[in-house]
This record gives structure tokens, sequence and C-alpha cells, in this order.
């Protein structure tokens, strides 16, 4: 029998799933009910705060029997700035909770049956991120905010210290913050377009320390420039450079086209599975340094390569998947629709001295139908699209080529197992699977997959 829900009424409800956002699920009567920062396994009373058709949202009023799942929150910004979804449950639980969705999205999405290899966890799940986009503004008293949008909002949560970010992030905010307060630096205010400084965009090198600091401005220029440098430069070991970068655009977009660099290098440089990688402000890499190598050695695993294949790389953005395989192919073939990240793959690979790598500017489903025209039959295809997945075109296409093998790297399951589901249509079943966490603490799962070709 179904109970009908009604608006900011309480009720009791036991959490026994959790969601793609990392919400706790539970059932009152036939409804789903969705709540924030619960646990499998936890009774709770909740206030509904929205009904739908077919699905309700609470908070939680009073945990009446605690998750053995639960451990104690560590953030005083947990429950306010949205980053993170498990900062309250243990991280074997949270692996679990992944490792389950990649798992249920693979049988009931794309009807694979297939259990899946175990979760590849971090070695450390805090602490790990090497890159920070910072907004800064001023709440509604006037006072300087620098931190994270809360969600679903432009309202910034002021931020001491984030703990999935490296400690020296935290004291480049505390020197930021004592400069704008001493030369009374404007800030940017959304709703009249008006104020200098927009985000404070910070950069880290694991592998080498080296650490880049960007300011992104609404102007050309920033006062003052020499004692902010002077500050960072005395207080911040290994700082190789301090960027602007121009965004005068009424936009939501953080960054502009534009970068000029007031101290130290245009660029830091990082090692990546024993490759070099120079990143700039726009150049696109990997949040996590330690499992991207973790990932993309999983890749290679997949890939079996004997050094007689040619591997067409689709989405390889500024190239570490295929640069990281070069040494073992014959030839890599990288397509990516960035201009930016096509400059940045050429130049990773001239860095790296490897001669058997080459870049394609192109959308993949083109470049790939072009390639197909020429004759080009890659031995293994690689895929790491974005959140959306893959096109119909593009998997047509890639079908086409009769590749042995496809290696497709994915940060949603959901989209993964509907375009495994058609490929396997194709003649492309998937042979294994490992879910991957890159972004230890949030909702998100990354996942490998091989599929090999099978004669109908």
């Amino acid at each position: 029998m179904e109970t009908e829900l009604l608006k900011n009424r309480l009720y009791e409800i036991k959490i026994d799933a959790i969601s793609s956002q990392g919400n706790g699920i539970g059932r009152i009567g036939g409804m789903a009910v969705f709540v924030p920062n619960s646990a499998i396994g936890d009774t709770l009373e909740v206030k509904i705060l929205k009904v739908e058709k077919k699905l309700a949202y609470a908070r939680i009023e009073r945990i009446i029997d605690p998750s053995p799942d639960r451990i104690e929150q560590d953030c005083p910004v947990f429950e306010k700035c949205g980053g993170c979804a498990f900062r309250h449950i243990s991280y074997e639980a949270e692996l679990e909770a992944k490792y389950q969705r990649v798992a249920d999205a693979l049988k009931r999405i794309g009807g694979i049956d297939i259990a899946p290899e175990p979760i590849i966890g971090a070695d450390a799940p805090d602490r790990y991120r090497n890159k920070a986009q910072l907004p800064i503004g001023k709440d509604s008293k006037g006072e300087l905010q620098i931190g994270f949008f809360a969600p679903r909002s432009h309202r910034i949560v002021d931020t001491v210290t984030c703990l999935l970010q490296p400690e020296i992030f935290d004291k480049t905010m505390k020197i930021l913050r004592h400069w704008i307060k001493e030369k009374n630096v404007s800030v940017y205010d959304e709703a009249t377009h008006k104020g200098l400084l927009r985000h404070l965009y910070i950069r880290w090198a694991e592998a080498t320390g080296e650490i880049m600091v960007c300011l992104v401005i609404n102007g050309n220029n920033i006062p003052a420039a020499r004692e902010l440098t002077d500050l960072l430069t005395s207080q911040i070991p290994n700082l190789k450079s301090v960027v602007l970068n121009i965004n005068r655009e009424k936009t939501n977009v953080i960054l502009g086209e534009d970068c000029r660099t007031i101290w130290g290098s245009d660029h830091i440089t990082d090692t990546l599975c024993g490759l070099k990688f120079k990143i700039s402000p726009l150049s696109f890499y990997q949040v996590n340094h330690t499992q991207a190598e973790k990932l993309y050695n999983k890749a290679i695993e997949y890939a079996t390569l004997t050094g007689k294949e040619t591997v067409l790389d689709l989405y390889c953005g500024a190239g570490t998947i295929g640069l990281s395989m070069a040494p073992k192919a014959k030839e890599v073939i990288g397509v990516e629709i960035v201009e930016q990240a096509v400059s940045d793959a050429i130049e990773n690979a001239r860095i790296n001295k490897i001669n058997n790598a080459r870049f394609i500017c192109k959308d993949a489903a083109a470049a790939a139908e072009e390639l197909s025209a020429q004759g080009i039959r890659p031995e293994v295809v690689v895929i790491d699209p974005p959140r959306k997945g893959c096109d119909k075109a593009l998997i047509d296409t890639i079908v086409k080529m009769i590749p042995e093998k496809i290696v497709y790297v994915s940060c949603d399951p959901a989209t993964l197992a509907r375009d495994l589901a058609i490929f396997a249509e194709k003649g492309y079943p998937t042979l294994s699977a490992t879910p991957l966490d890159m972004f230890p603490r949030t909702p998100h799962v990354e996942c490998v997959t091989l599929m090999s070709k099978v004669e109908k």
C-alpha cells in the first residue's frame, strides 16, 4: 500500500541504497525518497522537502539508528559546499557503493552478464587534487569570500581548508586573502559584472612539486602585482609560475582564452607513467595523479600491445593515454576537437621524443570516418568520451574499422553501459570491466572496459 507523502511532514525511513549523486535512498510506502548525507543501514527521522510524481527529497532531522558505515565528519563545510558526498561514511563503504553502482549499470542498463573486477581504490583518499578553481566574491555583508559554490547556486561557501586539496593550496588562499585586504583589491560581482578578481586557480605537479598560481581577472592587469609575487615566492616552496587569465565575458565559464605570465614560467612540468607533461593554465590534465597512473596502466593492460599495433586514441585530450601506450605500439593516432589540447599533445610527444604518435584536431566521429576512408585499420581503439558517452555515428564508424580490441574509459557508468550494449549488438561484447575511484569522497566513479571482436 502506497503512502501519500506530505511536504514538511516527518517520517521514519530505512536507507538501503545510494544514488549516482551519493544520496541515500529509502522507501516510504511505495515512494523512493532521496536523503543527502545518509548511509546504507541508517534508520532516520526525515523531513520531506519536495514531492514529485514518483520520488521525493528529504533531509535528516534525527538519526534514530546509525549505519555501521558511519564515521565522524571531518570537514566543517561538508554539508554546505557540495564538493564531497561521502565524508560521513568509511572509505571502504564508499568503494563498495561505487562498485555496486558500476555493477548495477552494466547489468540493468547494458544487459552485460559479467561481474566487474575489484574496484581500484586510492591509497590516500584525501589531499589528492592537483587543481583548484576557487571563486572569489563577497557576501551580503561585504565580507570577502573564497571557496566553493554551494550546490545548485552561485553563493560562495567561504573555505579556509579543503581536505581534497594539498595543504599548500590552503596556504595560497591565505596569502591571497591577506593581499586582497591589504591592497583593497576589488572582487568580481556576477550581478553587476564589476570588480576585478574572479577566481583563484592553482595547479600542482605532484611528481615534481611545481606549483602554478593563476588569477582569473575581469580586466587586463592587477594592482600591487609585485607585492603579490613577493608574498607568494617567499612563502610557497616550488612556486614555478604566476599567471593572469583574462576573462571579461559575462559567463559562467571560468577561464578566458588569454593568459599572461607575470612571474616565472608560463607552465609547470609533471611526470606521469614515466613521461613528462607540460601543463599550462589551459591544458587538460588528470586531477588525481596517482589514480590516473593506475587508470592508464589498466588501459594498457587491456590493450595487450606487442609493438605491431596501430592505436586510435579518440577524445585524446593532451595525449596522455595515447602517449603512455606509444612505447608499446607501432603507431598512435590521437583525435581531439579542442585545438589547445592538440597543441599540448604535439608538444608532449616532442618533449618525450615520441616519434610514432600524431594528432588530429577534429570531431571524433568525423576524424574516425576520415581515417576509415583512408583505409586505416587500427588494431586497438581507445575511447575516453565526455560524460554523455559516444554518439551512434561514432560507434558505427569504430565498428566499421574492425579493430581487434576496444578499450573504453568512462566517467559515467550509465552512458558507458548504454554504449557497451550497442557495441555488443555489433559484434563487440564486453570481456572485462574495472571500476576505479579517481575522485574519492565525491560521487564520481571511473571505469575501464575491454571489448573484443567476435565473429557472428
